[in-house]
């Protein structure tokens, strides 16, 4: 479980650092304001691209913990700037490497309790890993991708990989 969770979040936010880099060397070179990124949504209804970055680390912080058997860690969604959320991406790797592998021994059948909509929903945590925190994680990733796409960023899909 610890290598098809930590290492899949961290080898992702791992490139989507160097996506922002690429981000931010576009809007420098294109004279362009970073906010007219950070701040563009794909539609109205949903969300910036600095909250798809935020909750990309999100997704893979609260995995590492709850798939652990822990509580997870908040992180106060403050970034305003490249550098921000790519302190928030170092912050979110950095606690991933918290969690040795023997933390999830016996964690694809530990129950998780997730609240969602007012209630409490349990899954094991083979269920809360596939079923829902792989593919939240995956989404937001790929918006925040597809939103600098759709805005020039050159990118290809090496990038979106993590490939070297």
């Amino acid at each position: 479980m610890h290598h098809r969770s930590i290492a899949v979040y961290d080898r992702f936010l791992g490139a989507l650092a160097k996506v922002l880099t690429k981000a931010e060397a576009h809007c420098t070179a294109r004279n362009i304001k970073p906010e007219a990124l950070l701040a563009f949504r794909l539609f109205p209804d949903m969300f910036p691209f600095t909250r798809q970055v935020q909750l990309s680390c999100d997704f893979a912080a609260r995995a590492a913990a709850r798939l652990a058997g822990e509580e997870p860690r908040a992180f106060p969604d403050t970034e305003t700037g490249f550098a921000d959320l790519q302190a928030r991406i170092a912050a979110a790797r950095a606690y991933l490497a918290g969690f040795p592998p023997a933390r999830y021994e016996g964690a694809e059948a530990r129950v998780i309790k997730l609240p969602m909509r007012g209630q409490i929903t349990e899954m094991t945590g083979e269920e809360f890993l596939n079923l829902y925190s792989l593919p939240q994680f995956y989404f937001h990733l790929a918006t925040a991708y597809d939103i600098l796409r759709h805005n020039g960023v050159e990118l290809g899909k090496r990038d979106f990989m993590g490939a070297s």
